[in-house]
């Protein structure tokens, strides 16, 4: 077995990717659940459990479908008290001026809406657009929570390393590090997510510059 074959315990990442000793966890006051489509956990470039180990507290449950909130995070939670980043086109607003970067808060016809006071956890569909897709429609219970668009202040790191559907897309963990900080999380937070996805894109970057083992 080469060294490339052998996977980390704990990052998951094969060896040449494993950037364990880059990852220091911190804390923060929203809870973090990331729902991860089965399909995007074997990618190289994942990023849903580097993010987990980074985040003290969040939970990350590989699947397709799970019954409510409740037993995904086997405890008891109130939906309106969390928020789902939403995967909808944008902001259905009458004036057609380009929203200001952040998170926006949407009904379910898209409009503006009230941003609650406050909120206990926030959840993310890790996959590839349509892997999302599918994890939103499966899990009907997700209607029940706020929705929340991010609109992005950054350019994802990916390059041309992986291929996004949109311009504004951005991995699983630059999402979670923008969306944190815009609902008021200490910015170092994000600073930390996007550093260690950094770490990542240069060791694939340099594993494809050596070319297969």
């Amino acid at each position: 077995m080469t060294e490339t074959e052998v996977s980390c315990k704990k990052c998951e990442k094969r060896s040449a990717l494993c950037i364990c000793d880059f990852v220091s966890p911190t804390k923060t006051s929203l809870q973090i659940l990331i729902l991860q489509h089965p399909q995007e956990r074997q990618e190289d470039l994942a990023t849903a459990r580097l993010a987990q180990l980074t985040l003290d507290g969040s939970i990350l449950r590989t699947g397709l479908s799970w019954p409510n909130l409740k037993s995904v995070l086997k405890k008891e939670a109130q939906p309106s008290r969390w928020a789902v980043l939403y995967l909808g086109s944008g902001i259905k607003s009458e004036t057609p001026a380009k929203p200001a970067t952040g998170v926006h808060f949407i009904d379910k016809k898209a409009k503006p809406t009230t941003r609650p006071e406050s909120l206990d956890g926030i959840v993310i569909l890790d996959g590839t657009w349509s892997q999302a897709k599918t994890l939103w429609w499966r899990n009907a219970w997700l209607l029940k929570l706020r929705r929340m668009i991010l609109v992005p202040a950054k350019k994802s790191l990916y390059g041309h390393l992986r291929r996004e559907p949109r311009p504004e897309c951005l991995s699983t963990i630059e999402s979670l590090g923008e969306a944190l900080t815009a609902l008021g999380e200490n910015p170092d937070v994000e600073n930390k997510l996007r550093d260690l996805f950094s770490q990542l894109l240069k060791k694939s970057r340099e594993k494809l510059k050596k070319g297969p083992e």
